[in-house]
């Protein structure tokens, strides 16, 4: 009992300090590979990039000592990274306080979610994601993560659309005119590294390198170049008006965005009086404010975009100071920048208006640890983000078992699913704590992992101990890396979940499995940033492709084959017995499908007029219930009363078990129940070709159809 509430204690059977040297080794390669990674996942789950380090430091410890893998990497991931992004846009703005508390609430949630599952070891629900299904989401995640990488390695900013694919779009006008070059240079050259560097020695931390190699340029270069210049600066009259709409507009919609608030509260306070005028009313009232709200949003769109696309070149006047002009009307000289207006969603200060001349940086990264804080807890927040927790719970513990698997068969250790779910569920809660939001399994890093050689999950301790070090003491390191290589860093990663031959194979299975697949991952890219849709659809699809095999199983009539054995005869080109018909129902015997079985066998009869002896064959018969059994009854009677005979082999014991408690292996008879095929047509055969015309019987011989 102590081990199954505490596992890693299993680990300190016949540790030495080998091991432990080993172990320290692998825990400091993979968060070598982890820390770049982290905040480039953070950034694509819509958070600041030093949140990824928070969620790197006590989720893989936590998962590692409550989990029964030893060597599978938790953390940041780049398909659950996208799910919280696509989570949790529709509440609050991409990076904003809010936001932040959302991803840490929705950590809580999914942790929960996945301990609960694990404790009451229901971990087989994550059966109902099909492979097909994780197939054409992950496939279609794969090019959505990539793809919405464009715009920091092109160095453009534009608004999110309603469809991801529209916002790539806008991103390919924007980069045909605005591209900004060192920044793409930037991304490109760390794509160059970790190309050269994994095809040379893959043992080689080719991230931490390509970071480290493109902050030091940064650094050296002066790739972060801003200022904060007064409006009088900028010699643009079109720009200053622009700056004054947008402030105008954003306040607009803040403001209305609190009078919102205080009318969605009065709402809530109204249904409770069972009031329906004033409800009407207040509805009315929160509709109208919300059109507004979408109008000034509309309006300070338009102006960011505008601004957004307005290039200046400074020069300095006769005090010393930068001046700015469009660089269209640019006269004199300048100094060989392009500077452009920073643009976000808060308001811009005209006294301290920001001006980029470089790159985008990560910038400063808080030193110290996260503070340890429950999160507030929202009800109404709380159901919104139920959905989406469950869909990266099962898709983020799908992904950790098949990897946790696919070590377990290596290593030939024991693999607890329930366990796994405890460990993972544990991880994200405490992480929550943490100011984690939402991890799972990485796929990388537990192969870089398993490489390195780790014997326990004392390696993902010390994994969080570098992390501990890093936010300690070496986060002004990280202030100049390029967000643009933080971009390469996520483009590289999610090249392996690209899966094409994943399609093939599954068409080969089945070809509805293939069209699941293909389907999945068509809806997935169209309804991008919605992706729980796409998800759903292949969920919705897969439980009704087995909804239809249920309801209508495979009922074969049977015939001698060449090796000897009975099969279908229609598959098989098989000539049919004219009297005797050996039915093969494969499937449980239940509700949905007993009357398929009971039109099959009336067909039968209806076509062959000379049958006299009907075999069920329900050695594929698993299970019955009472419909299953009140049809069996039913068929008996007609067709006996039909003057054909009928009997049953290969029933097992279950089925057994529910003939025998209705009474219904009375009305069959004991004496027409066979153990087997063969002794169910010795038995049977005579009689029912006594007087027969049938030369060759294809129960006894091959006859195939000419």
């Amino acid at each position: 009992m102590l081990l199954k509430i505490f596992p890693f204690l299993s680990w300190f059977r016949d540790y030495n300090l080998d091991k432990l040297r080993i172990d320290a080794i692998a825990g400091l390669t993979v968060a070598l590979v982890l820390i770049p990674q982290s905040m480039a996942y953070a950034q694509l789950a819509g958070m600041p990039s030093y949140y990824g380090l928070y969620a790197a430091f006590l989720p893989p410890l936590i998962a590692s000592l409550f989990g029964s893998s030893r060597q599978l990497a938790t953390g940041p991931v780049a398909v659950v990274s996208l799910m919280t992004a696509a989570s949790l846009s529709p509440l609050a703005t991409t990076g904003s306080q809010g936001y932040i508390a959302y991803a840490i609430m929705l950590a809580l949630i999914v942790g929960l979610f996945q301990f609960l599952l694990g404790v009451l070891k229901l971990g087989i629900v994550v059966n109902f994601l099909s492979h097909p299904v994780v197939n054409g989401f992950t496939n279609a995640a794969a090019i959505i993560i990539a793809s919405s990488q464009f715009s920091k390695l092109f160095g453009v900013s534009v608004d999110a659309s309603q469809h991801h694919y529209e916002t790539i779009l806008n991103v390919c006008r924007a980069a045909m005119n605005f591209t900004h070059w060192p920044t793409f240079w930037m991304g490109l050259l760390a794509f160059s590294i970790m190309y050269g560097l994994k095809r040379l020695n893959p043992k080689i931390p080719n991230v931490l390198v390509a970071v480290a190699c493109t902050s030091v340029l940064s650094w050296a270069i002066g790739f972060e170049n801003n200022l904060s210049v007064d409006m009088s600066a900028i010699d643009s009259q079109q720009a200053k008006e622009l700056v004054s709409q947008f402030n105008e507009a954003v306040g607009s919609a803040a403001s209305a965005s609190e009078e919102r608030t205080r009318l969605t509260q009065e709402l809530e306070e109204i249904r409770k009086t069972n009031d329906p005028i004033r409800q009407l009313e207040a509805e009315h009232a929160v509709n109208r404010i919300n059109i507004q709200i979408d109008a000034h949003n509309q309006d300070a769109h338009l102006s960011r975009e505008t601004l957004r696309g307005m290039l200046f070149v400074a020069s300095t006047d006769s005090d010393g100071k930068k001046r700015f002009q469009l660089s269209t009307d640019a006269a004199g000289d300048h100094d060989g920048r392009i500077w452009r207006i920073k643009v976000g969603n808060s308001p811009i200060k005209t006294d301290a208006l920001p001006m980029m001349g470089g790159g985008a940086v990560v910038g400063v990264v808080p030193e110290g640890l996260p503070s340890l804080t429950i999160p507030e807890i929202k009800p109404s927040i709380i159901f919104h983000l139920l959905p989406f927790a469950a869909i990266i719970s099962l898709l983020g513990f799908m992904e950790a078992i098949s990897i946790a698997k696919a070590i377990a068969a290596k290593t030939g250790q024991r693999l607890d699913p329930n366990q796994e779910l405890i460990g993972q569920g544990l991880g994200n809660i405490l992480g929550a704590i943490g100011q984690s939001y939402p991890t799972s399994g990485s796929f990388s890093r537990s192969a870089v992992n398993l490489q390195a050689g780790a014997v326990t999950g004392l390696s993902s301790a010390f994994t969080s101990l570098t992390v501990l070090i890093v936010l300690l003491f070496l986060t002004p390191l990280l202030y100049h890396l390029p967000q643009s290589v933080l971009a390469a860093v996520i483009m590289m990663a999610v090249i392996s979940l690209l899966n094409i031959s994943g399609f093939v194979h599954a068409w080969r299975a089945q070809w509805y499995d293939g069209a699941i697949s293909i389907l999945t991952f068509i809806c997935t890219l169209a309804f991008a940033p919605h992706l729980d849709k796409g998800i759903m659809v292949g969920v919705v699809l897969s439980l009704g492709v087995f909804l239809y095999k249920s309801m209508r199983p495979t009922v074969s009539s049977l015939s001698r084959h060449e090796d000897d054995a009975l099969r279908n005869a229609v598959f098989h080109g098989l000539q049919e017995c004219q009297y005797i018909d050996m039915i093969r129902f494969e499937g449980p015997l239940f509700f949905a499908n007993a009357s398929y079985l009971e039109d099959q066998i009336n067909d039968r009869m209806l076509h062959r007029k000379n049958l006299k002896h009907i075999i069920i064959v329900a050695n594929a018969i698993s299970d019955i219930d009472a419909s299953g059994e009140e049809v069996l009854s039913l068929l008996i009677d007609n067709i006996r009363s039909a003057g054909v005979e009928m009997s049953f082999s290969g029933v097992n014991e279950s089925v057994m078990a529910v003939l025998e408690r209705t009474h219904l292996i009375a009305k069959v008879g004991k004496n027409n129940i066979y153990p087997t095929m063969e002794k169910a047509i010795c038995a049977v055969h005579d009689k029912a070709h006594h007087n027969g015309a049938e030369a060759l019987c294809p129960l006894t011989t091959v006859c195939r159809i000419a």
